[in-house]
């Protein structure tokens, strides 16, 4: 055997070994993930955490303060902006669409008996759509005392928006980018008591943080595009909250448990008809939201992942993630290019 097939023989083999690696990084965290959701993020998860709640965590009432809830018209966003209302806040419901929109904070305004509940029409995916509803808010002049990041999707075929951006991307990633950086200037207003809460994924387990943030392969694969994109998520807080830390602002992430919500339905269907019965309801998922909200800021760590009114790891063992966010400056850097700020 000659020189050169002798260096083609071992790249050949140091490649295999490489993608050998990958392979089983890559099934142990789905393997972990499974185990350690299953016991803990279903409706059982729930009632067995439930058991260390305080019930006075919740009895806040807080009138005079203006929450911002994305997605708001179903699932936990609606859940959210419920809680939140049912606790006197003045809430500012972010809808895509108009109808469903007007329909849910007509329902929200009936049963909570709260008339101060707005629509904003936004479509979070179009960063020209959220930089013109943050102009529009922006000229109410009030303070935000809580933004609750919850607007997502998972959607699994590749889809390019308008703006020339990856749809799961632009939703879950750069739209909630664009919104919180935008909303700085109100949230300051409100200091020392203003804070960011984004609703991340369990999903972001299974993924390190990656700077290929619109999945470039041609293999594409929503459900690990969703996963990529909460892993942002969860990092992003942590930059936010180390690079505002004296503006009087918190930033916490947090996953919601596996809700049975109509997103899940419609892009997990064999998900939520396998666990049908054990997913949570939208208002157990939303919990740990309204908890977030209404905590006194010196109970919570800024930059913390939390799971059921407790702040949670955000790797799992042996997954080989935790390494990765020390890419989330670049990934900041790009955000902002990419969303013209």
């Amino acid at each position: 055997m000659n020189g050169k097939m002798q260096i083609q023989v071992h790249l050949q083999i140091r490649i295999s070994i490489t993608s050998f690696a990958m392979f089983l990084v890559k099934t142990w965290r789905s393997i972990a993930f499974g185990l350690y959701g299953f016991k803990n993020f279903t409706k059982p998860g729930f009632m067995e955490h439930s058991k260390n709640f305080k019930s006075e965590d919740m009895q806040a009432q807080i009138e005079g303060k203006n929450c911002i809830v994305t997605g708001a018209n179903s699932g936990i966003g609606y859940a959210t902006a419920k809680g939140l209302a049912s606790r006197g806040a003045t809430v500012y419901m972010v809808c895509r669409n108009m109808e469903r929109g007007e329909a849910a904070r007509s329902d929200i305004q009936s049963e909570t008996g709260n008339k101060n509940v707005y629509l904003e029409v936004c479509d979070v995916s179009s960063i020209a759509d959220v930089k013109s509803f943050a102009s529009r808010f922006s000229s109410k002049n009030v303070p935000v005392h809580v933004l609750v990041n919850n607007a997502g999707l998972l959607e699994n075929n590749r889809v390019i928006t308008s703006e020339g951006y990856e749809l799961n991307f632009a939703v879950n990633v750069l739209g909630t980018y664009a919104m919180t950086e935008l909303m700085l200037p109100l949230l300051e207003k409100a200091a020392p008591d203003a804070r960011v809460i984004t609703v991340s994924s369990g999903g972001m387990y299974t993924a390190p943080l990656t700077e290929d943030l619109q999945f470039s392969g041609n293999n594409f694969n929503g459900v690990e595009q969703y996963a990529r994109n909460k892993r942002v998520q969860v990092a992003l807080t942590e930059k936010w909250a180390d690079t505002y830390k004296d503006k009087g602002i918190g930033f916490y992430s947090m996953h919601p448990g596996w809700a049975e919500t109509p997103g899940v339905a419609k892009s997990l269907p064999s998900f939520s008809k396998s666990l049908s019965g054990k997913l949570r309801t939208s208002e157990e998922g939303a919990d740990t939201v309204i908890w977030l909200a209404l905590q006194s800021k010196e109970k919570l760590v800024s930059g913390g992942f939390y799971f059921d009114r407790a702040e949670a790891p955000k790797h799992l063992p042996f997954a080989a993630t935790k390494g990765s966010h020390a890419a989330i400056d670049s990934i900041a850097t790009s955000l902002h290019t990419l969303s013209r700020l």
